[in-house]
């Protein structure tokens, strides 16, 4: 019989509706539960394509005797990370303050105040590597909370104090300027792979917004230093097995330094992100490589995330059907030289093997391998290699596909919006342009309440009950300034003005600082705020980067100011740990830049026009913003007061209060961009 997570809209709560374990969502009627029943609360959290949830899940969760045990001695509470990052962020941070690790599955032990006393994340079903069993661990915890309930009030109470004596003070200490920017980029030279592309070993993730950060400074001062590093590490993982060589997009990471073997699951974040990257990349130096894998991975996004509604899907799982009835980690994706000859014959399996570096011994497990594209393979005849990766995939459409997680978390289409629009621009794509609209008008439909309050997901087209956080306000702001400048439609840099609003309005601390839930979120034993970029940029150097853009569309004192405010963080982090605030540099490399604020007027169906549009659309300068129009026009405010020149279409470029002579000829404005 089903437990009350069979309700949800989280696919991955969903996946646990028929255990045995008596789940709950995070509500205030479990812990009342717990309150009534005076037992602790078993807090479970992860996400539908984390790998170890479901090893845990089937191991323990699946098992009736672990389940009994759980459902007598505790309140179970399943809470999904990607819908409710605000918890997962309070917790995660007291497991790694308590364990020095921390990981999902993440298991937290609460009391019916939500007071955490007892922390880990993977527990086996028997015991192993030194570590307990699941059932050992739950039979420990009501012991201590039966026989011992004084002393874990003390623990829980000296966590709560130490979490709410964390706050972050950054800012007020001014913005980062040239020299926190040259040493975050001494950071960044030192631990990076010279060999083999990106920063630090393994498991090495897509540093892609450290990336924006080179490629920025890079158009910024000219240091060929930070393009070269970007350059090689975008080509290190385009060759890569973390590439998808065949279908594009990107895994979540590799679990080597050479970027072969990845974690197979593909997430949304990383292919926006990514994408915009690869885009970026060619603009600055014309990369043929960059162009295709920013194509190829727009192409993936929109032909396996799309949802029915417009959306984007949050991920697809790194775990398949092997043809066997058993789910394989990898198995939609590798190959061996045998199922490469049943493919295409003798004579193409060994071209094929050769250029994807298929081996009889495999890179990967079981003897199969990874595609990748392995330096000096020689040169090959594309037509033929065309074909060849046309019948593969082909053929891999036929193979059990891994699971998608269908729900749309507002941030993530924020940063899918912006990727797609961007490259659709630039790459003549006005297919891509339009799916980047329709995924915004899914949001501002059903995302955006009449306040334009956000919701975090929606799934089939039903908006969740989780209210938005920070990243999510900014990430969507991003998105919508994207659009707004692609598309000349003045409506999206409103929707980005009432969502910023909303950041000033409810999560600006003083001096600058940030947080990640509004004013008005509920209360959790301490209100998240984190500056970091992780996976995906923070809130915190998102909503930097959204307010620092949408000041310079609008000349809007409130916003420059409140993202400068916010960059105090970047001025203290960025020297010390520039891998791990990469969009706040980007931010800053924009601040420091200007940002230059561009306005094109003319007829829209004019050459002249469009051709000095397009000139804009490739400036490299940090952070530039684009306003195209005719003279005058209502849409944007940096369209006032700009007339044509001469009667021809004219191009106006400003930045820190002054504005150049307006220009008519490309090859001016190049030159100034």
């Amino acid at each position: 019989m089903p437990n009350r997570l069979a309700h949800e809209t989280s696919p991955y709560l969903l996946q646990h509706a028929d255990n045995p374990v008596d789940w709950w969502p995070w509500s205030a009627e479990a812990f009342e539960e717990a309150r009534r029943r005076d037992v602790p609360v078993l807090l479970s959290v992860g996400y539908s394509s984390c790998h170890w949830c479901h090893v845990m899940a089937h191991e323990s969760f699946e098992d009736d005797a672990t389940a009994a045990l759980v459902n007598e001695h505790f309140v179970a509470v399943k809470v999904d990370r990607e819908e409710r990052p605000d918890v997962d962020a309070v917790y995660m941070e007291a497991v790694q303050a308590a364990t020095g690790q921390g990981g999902w599955p993440m298991t937290v032990f609460l009391t019916p105040d939500a007071a955490p006393f007892y922390f880990g994340t993977y527990f086996p079903p028997e015991p192993r590597h030194g570590m307990p069993s699941f059932p050992e661990v739950l039979e420990g915890v009501r012991d201590a909370w039966t026989g011992r309930r004084e002393e874990v009030g003390e623990v829980a109470d000296r966590i709560v104090k130490d979490l709410a004596g964390r706050s972050l003070a950054f800012g007020g200490d001014g913005v980062p300027g040239e020299e926190e920017l040259a040493q975050a980029l001494l950071g960044l030279t030192r631990e990076y792979d010279a060999t083999r592309g990106g920063f630090g070993g393994a498991p090495k993730f897509p540093p892609s917004m450290a990336l924006e950060f080179l490629l920025r400074h890079h158009a910024r001062t000219g240091s060929e230093g930070a393009l070269q590093m970007a350059t090689d590490t975008c080509e290190a993982m385009a060759r890569g097995g973390i590439y998808d060589q065949l279908g594009g997009g990107f895994a979540r990471y590799a679990v080597d330094r050479a970027w072969v073997v990845p974690h197979f699951e593909k997430m949304l974040y990383d292919n926006a992100l990514l994408c915009r990257v690869y885009a970026h990349l060619w603009k600055a130096t014309g990369s043929d490589l960059a162009r295709r894998v920013a194509l190829e991975t727009a192409d993936f996004l929109v032909r396996e995330l799309r949802t029915p509604e417009g959306g984007f899907a949050s991920a697809l799982d790194a775990d398949s059907d092997d043809g066997t009835g058993k789910h394989v980690e990898g198995a939609f994706y590798v190959w061996t030289p045998g199922q490469l000859a049943e493919v295409l014959g003798e004579e193409d399996a060994a071209l094929a093997a050769a250029h994807y570096g298929v081996t009889e011994d495999g890179t990967f497990e079981h003897g199969s391998s990874v595609l990748q594209l392995p330096q000096g393979a020689g040169p090959a005849d594309a037509e033929r290699i065309a074909s060849i990766a046309a019948r593969l995939l082909a053929a891999r459409e036929e193979r059990a596909r891994p699971g998608r997680d269908d729900k749309v978390v507002a941030a993530w289409n924020g940063l899918a919006i912006a990727a797609l629009a961007e490259t659709g621009a630039l790459f003549d794509r006005p297919d891509l342009v339009e799916r980047a609209t329709e995924a915004a008008d899914l949001l501002v439909r059903v995302h955006m309440d009449e306040q334009a309050r956000l919701t975090r997901t929606s799934k089939d087209g039903r908006a969740g009950t989780n209210a938005g956080v920070l990243e999510d306000y900014a990430d969507v702001a991003e998105g919508f300034l994207a659009l707004a400048a692609v598309t000349g439609e003045g409506a999206w840099l409103e929707f980005a003005g009432f969502l910023l609003d909303i950041v000033l309005d409810r999560f600006v601390a003083e001096g600058g600082a940030l947080y990640d839930t509004a004013h008005d979120a509920e209360a959790l034993i301490r209100r998240p705020q984190d500056p970091t970029d992780n996976a995906a940029p923070s809130g915190w150097t998102a909503a930097a980067g959204a307010l620092l853009s949408y000041a310079a569309q609008t000349g809007s004192e409130a916003h420059r100011a409140a993202a400068e405010g916010a960059l105090g963080v970047v001025k203290a982090l960025g020297p010390r740990a520039p891998r791990f605030i990469g969009w706040g540099l980007a931010v800053a490399e924009a601040l420091l830049d200007g940002p230059r604020e561009i306005a094109v007027v003319g007829a829209p169906g004019d050459e002249a026009f469009q051709e000095l549009r397009r000139t804009a659309l490739l400036a490299t300068a940090p952070g530039a913003v684009l306003a195209a129009g005719t003279p005058d026009s209502e849409e944007f405010p940096l369209l006032k007061d700009r007339p044509l020149v001469a009667g021809r279409p004219a191009a106006y470029v400003c930045r820190h209060f002054t504005c150049d002579a307006p220009v008519t000829d490309p090859a001016e404005l190049r030159r100034t961009l």
